[in-house]
């Protein structure tokens, strides 16, 4: 009897303690109401004119950007093969930066992740030691490196060449979120100073490099006690070069330091990136304290509030013109490709104009590869075809490119006609200069993207071929 009164005390007592303790926690974290309202994620999102629109893209690409592609071995140029995973994936934003400056405190902030089971382990000492895709799912479940590279339909199957110490350390996860409906997030290790990246077993800086490539938005986060910059630090901002206008600096946990000390900190990190970023604008800095809970007392807490809408203004932004800038890079890739076509054809044309029955085919193609100025194969292309000259790779890239692609093994552009086909050439420059500007345009427009009549009900045309001689 004795224990049954003892228990219906306590109950309560314990029921009372936990409605304290939860009370005490919701009075400690942050209103998280701002970044629904700034993302706007209660908003319908036109999935239907979004997935119409890619399907159209995916077309042109496979139909007149890469069959050149193949043609002439772009791939093998430029490493960077674009599978229908990565055409139709979600923007992707990277976080990058030394250990533990809350760089997973912050994903697990724009999340709501705070004491859930999946939210990403935090602490003072290096912690992340995985690259963490955080991914839309239908149901919460984590995902294996070995599975991701072996799923075609993702855009993480190119992974696969960095070994399976690489996919060991690689790991998703998938939850049913507003926010990941229309991004997904990258978490990566932080840079050590000390350790040299080779340890970890796997090329780092190359895995860098990789989502460096095919991320949309870039956050490099520090915070006031790591502003120094290393070996490590100097080569990440190397492989950030040319990528200046998706970089975002993040000067995080603002809120443990006084005003005072804060704008010399601010200063010093200015100082310390300086010589690391070489453009005549800086790259946007944000200075608050991302994570969720309420930012110290004594501080400058409007002025972290307005910094952190403005981040997420920036992140909506690249939500909001995702399709948009999905097809700007098609079309940029296809350029590149168009230009690369056309300076195998010069070398392929003018290796068949200097042999002759007695030459060495070794001999002659090397001296061309050795000295293409000689030859004008940069300067015809830029005289002929409209190309800046900034579009222009690099000279040595061809000779490592002819190295392991013989000449011989290559057709010129007028041979790479078919009656059913038409000439890829035409068909590339056609993409370029039409099909992805007038794709562009209907999604400005609000018009919902469809089949080109000719694509619809077939032209019937016969291609005409400009560049076989008469």
């Amino acid at each position: 009897m004795k224990v049954l009164v003892s228990l219906c005390v306590f109950v309560p007592l314990l029921a009372l303690a936990t409605a304290e303790e939860e009370a005490v926690l919701e009075s400690i974290l942050r209103d998280r109401s701002h970044i629904e309202e700034t993302l706007r994620l209660a908003a319908d999102d036109k999935a239907g004119d979004y997935a119409a629109a890619l399907q159209r893209l995916r077309k042109i690409y496979h139909s007149s950007i890469r069959p050149m592609e193949q043609a002439y071995k772009y791939n093998e140029l430029r490493q960077h093969e674009i599978s229908d995973g990565e055409i139709t994936s979600k923007p992707m934003v990277l976080f990058l930066g030394p250990w533990s400056v809350g760089k997973s405190s912050m994903i697990n902030y724009l999340l709501g992740l705070l004491d859930t089971p999946y939210q990403l382990y935090t602490g003072a000492e290096p912690t992340t030691s995985e690259f963490t895709v955080i991914m839309h799912g239908e149901k919460i479940r984590t995902v294996e490196g070995i599975v991701m590279a072996a799923d075609s339909s993702r855009s993480f199957s190119p992974l696969e060449k960095f070994g399976q110490n690489f996919l060991e350390k690689l790991v998703g996860i998938e939850m049913p979120h507003k926010l990941l409906e229309r991004v997904t997030f990258v978490d990566t290790p932080g840079i050590i100073e000390n350790r040299k990246q080779q340890e970890r077993g796997y090329p780092f800086n190359d895995v860098c490099q990789w989502f460096i490539d095919r991320a949309d938005l870039i956050f490099v986060v520090f915070d006031p006690t790591k502003l120094d910059v290393g070996l490590e630090l100097e080569m990440l901002f190397r492989q950030l070069k040319g990528r200046e206008s998706q970089i975002r600096i993040i000067l995080n946990k603002a809120d443990s330091l006084v005003t005072q000390d804060l704008m010399r900190v601010y200063g010093a990190l200015f100082w310390s990136l300086a010589p690391l970023i070489n453009v005549t604008e800086p790259p946007r800095v944000y200075v608050s304290s991302f994570w969720p809970y309420d930012y110290a007392p004594d501080t400058s807490r409007e002025l972290f509030k307005r910094e952190e809408v403005s981040l997420l203004e920036d992140l909506n932004q690249v939500i909001e013109n995702r399709l948009e800038n999905k097809i700007a890079f098609i079309r940029q890739h296809g350029i590149r490709v168009r230009i690369h076509a056309l300076l195998v054809d010069r070398y392929v044309q003018t290796f068949k104009e200097k042999m002759s029955f007695f030459s060495d085919p070794e001999l002659v193609f090397k001296e061309i590869v050795d000295d293409p100025d000689k030859f004008y194969i940069f300067k015809s292309i830029l005289a002929k075809t409209n190309v800046s000259k900034f579009d222009l790779p690099n000279r040595d890239a061809y000779r490592d490119f002819f190295g392991i692609n013989s000449v011989s093994s290559f057709k010129q552009l007028s041979a790479q006609c078919s009656y059913m086909g038409g000439c890829l050439l035409e068909k590339i420059e056609r993409a370029i200069t039409n099909e992805l500007p007038a794709l562009l345009s209907s999604i400005n427009s609000g018009k919902n993207p469809t089949l080109s009549s000719c694509e619809a009900t077939g032209c019937g045309e016969k291609p005409k071929n400009r560049y076989r001689r008469n």
